[in-house]
């Protein structure tokens, strides 16, 4: 009896999850999207209004179980919410870089730094935690995020994006990996060489830009000089000059492309090493009760007996650096 219920019951919601496949990733027809939950929903829900019929003689089962499964889904939902949104509320600005490139007591170590954080913008909180109990930061650093995305498939040439964090000669950035359900995740060797090749191929394309950026606003300004004859001074000139143009010079590689790449290269011979954020959540004091016990006590649990982080993301422990920080949501 219950197992009948339960058959129907996981027919009936997989209908439900192959209807939105069908409007939100292969775009079919409005008129297939709509017959066909009309067409195989109901001759399931006809098979299920008749095994509840004998609902007391052991149906109950299945649902409870399933009752338990929801709930154990939705308190980690809960909890998954409530810590991502406290990572947005504490996240830093790309200011804070400019910040470390003043402070004199920060050593820079050989090697690169990975940095993983569920942020796609801003800098996670965990990295101040860092620098403040360990004044110091990786030659290199690499901010990364893995998200997985609702598409069957990523080319691996359009997997990675990068960016850079402010000041440039600092060497922070920002990396996005993107997957498909359909990709495979690389072992660890492989993915830092991924990594590293796109990070050296976004340093040449931004240097390429920039020089391109720069010939184009230098043809500009000298025809506007051409044209204004009575121009009384240099300072002047430099006044002049387009905010974007001026940032382009600061921004530039101090040593050239090349130079930039071998350093990049050097820092990855020295080591790559993997960050991965080790983060306690506990409820506010001024928490309710049933917060607490979801919090403290139901997501814990569940948090300490899943798989480990470095196990979904395939980091080798020989270069793996945990940073703990309690989360208070």
């Amino acid at each position: 009896i219950y197992a009948g219920i339960a058959v129907v019951f996981v027919m009936f919601i997989t209908t439900l999850l192959v209807t939105l496949v069908m409007a939100m990733i292969w775009k079919t027809s409005l008129l297939w999207i709509a017959l066909f939950p009309i067409i195989f929903g109901g001759a399931e829900l006809v098979y299920l209004s008749s095994a509840f019929y004998k609902f007391v003689e052991g149906g109950y089962l299945p649902l409870g179980f399933a009752a338990i499964l929801m709930l154990i889904m939705g308190t980690w939902h809960y909890v998954h919410v409530h810590r991502y949104k406290y990572e947005l509320k504490n996240k830093v600005s790309n200011n804070y870089v400019a910040d470390l490139a003043t402070r004199r007591n920060l050593a820079r170590l050989p090697g690169i730094g990975v940095l993983y954080s569920e942020l796609v913008q801003g800098i996670p909180p965990i990295l101040p935690h860092l620098v403040e109990k360990v004044p110091s930061i990786h030659s290199v650093l690499v901010i990364t995020s893995i998200k997985y995305l609702p598409i069957s498939n990523i080319e691996t040439n359009e997997r990675f994006l990068f960016r850079y964090v402010e000041p440039r000669e600092y060497r922070v950035f920002r990396c996005v990996v993107r997957y498909g359900y359909n990709n495979k995740v690389e072992d660890p060797r492989e993915f830092e060489n991924l990594l590293i090749g796109n990070l050296k191929q976004f340093i040449h394309q931004e240097s390429l830009y920039s020089e391109s950026s720069h010939s184009l606003e230098g043809e500009d300004n000298a025809f506007e000089e051409s044209g204004d004859a009575m121009e009384p001074s240099i300072e002047v000139q430099d006044a002049r000059l387009p905010k974007r143009f001026l940032d382009g010079i600061t921004a530039s590689p101090v040593n050239g492309l090349m130079d930039e790449i071998e350093f990049i290269q050097r820092g990855m011979d020295d080591g790559v090493v993997h960050l991965l954020g080790e983060t306690n959540v506990v409820a506010e004091q001024n928490a309710g009760l049933v917060k607490k016990i979801i919090v403290d006590y139901a997501y814990n649990f569940m948090r300490k007996n899943f798989r480990q982080p470095e196990k979904i993301t395939c980091v080798p422990h020989n270069r793996l650096l945990r940073v703990g920080m309690t989360y208070e949501i």
